[in-house]
C-alpha cells in the first residue's frame, strides 16, 4: 500500500498531477485545494496518498494534510460515494466547508457539488454526521480553531444553535487577524440578515 508519496511536481494535468519520483512518473488525482498548495513543476511536494485498486486500475490519490485524506475515506465510506465522488466534493468545497455542511445538515451547500443530488446528500449527512462529531470535527469544522470555538460558544450563549453560529462564522471572509469580539459581531450581523 502506498501511503505518502515524496518527489517532484513534473505537470498538472486534467486528471491531477505528475509526481517524478525514483525515475518514475506518477499521476496523482488530488482535489483542487490541494493542487493550489503545490507549487510550480519543480518544487518537492509531500502528499499523503490512497491507492484504489479495481479490476482494471489502480488509481492514487494525493492530499497535502492527513485531515483531507481521512475526511476522502470517511466520504469513500458512504454508501453510492467513490473515490471520483469524494474527490469532486473535496475539490468544490474546502475540507472545512464540506465538514461544516455535514455537521450542520447543510443540504443546499452539498447538493453545489457536481453529482451530489438530495438524496446523496441526505446520505452523506446521515452516514457522516455521527462519526464527525465523535471524532472531533465541530473544531475542524470552524476555520480559526480556538477563536471559532470561542465565538460558537458566545452565540449559542445568546440562543442560536451550533449550526447557525457555525454557518455563520464560516460565512465570514477568512482572515487571522480578527478578534473574538469582532468575529461575534460580524457573525451577528450575519445571522441578522437572514
Amino acid at each position: 500500500m502506498i501511503v505518502g508519496l515524496h518527489g517532484t511536481l513534473e505537470k498538472q494535468v486534467a486528471e491531477g498531477i505528475v509526481v517524478r519520483t525514483g525515475g518514475f512518473g506518477i499521476l496523482v488525482h488530488v482535489p483542487s485545494s490541494t493542487a493550489a498548495r503545490l507549487g510550480r513543476p519543480g518544487d518537492e511536494v509531500d502528499l499523503h496518498t490512497y491507492l484504489h485498486v479495481r479490476e482494471d486500475a489502480l488509481s492514487l490519490y494525493g492530499f497535502s494534510s492527513e485531515d483531507e485524506l481521512g475526511l476522502f475515506k470517511s466520504l469513500m465510506g458512504v454508501s453510492g460515494v467513490g473515490p471520483k465522488l469524494a474527490l469532486s466534493l473535496l475539490s468544490t468545497l474546502n475540507p472545512d466547508q464540506l465538514t461544516l455542511a455535514i455537521l450542520s445538515g447543510d443540504k443546499d451547500m452539498l447538493t453545489q457539488v457536481p453529482g451530489i443530488g438530495k438524496k446523496t446528500a441526505e446520505r452523506l449527512i446521515f452516514e457522516l454526521k455521527g462519526k464527525l462529531e465523535k471524532a472531533g470535527a465541530v473544531a475542524l469544522s470552524l476555520p480559526g480553531g480556538d477563536t471559532n470555538a470561542e465565538a460558537v460558544a458566545a452565540l449559542t450563549s445568546l440562543g442560536y444553535t451550533v449550526s447557525e453560529a457555525s454557518r455563520a462564522l464560516a460565512s465570514l471572509p477568512p482572515s487571522k487577524t480578527l478578534t473574538l469580539e469582532e468575529k461575534v459581531k460580524m457573525a451577528l450581523q450575519a445571522l441578522g440578515s437572514r
